[in-house]
């Protein structure tokens, strides 16, 4: 059974507005909660991208 970790960025509500991720057989997934069922596999180094552009995106560059 895959175990999803909500986004602490989470907005609450009725829990279908955030981001989830899990590891499953050393593969992380993202998922939104509102689309459960499209699952996005990746490896560290792409999601660390992501999350860095998202990052940036909401405070600006470095």
């Amino acid at each position: 059974m895959i175990e999803w970790q909500k986004s602490s960025f989470s907005g609450g509500g009725d829990g279908n507005e955030c981001v989830e991720l899990a590891e499953s057989r050393g593969a992380l997934l993202l998922r939104e909660s509102d689309a459960p069922g499209r699952i996005l596999p990746l490896t560290p180094a792409p999601l660390a991208t992501l999350l860095h552009r998202i990052r940036d995106q909401r405070t600006g560059p470095r």
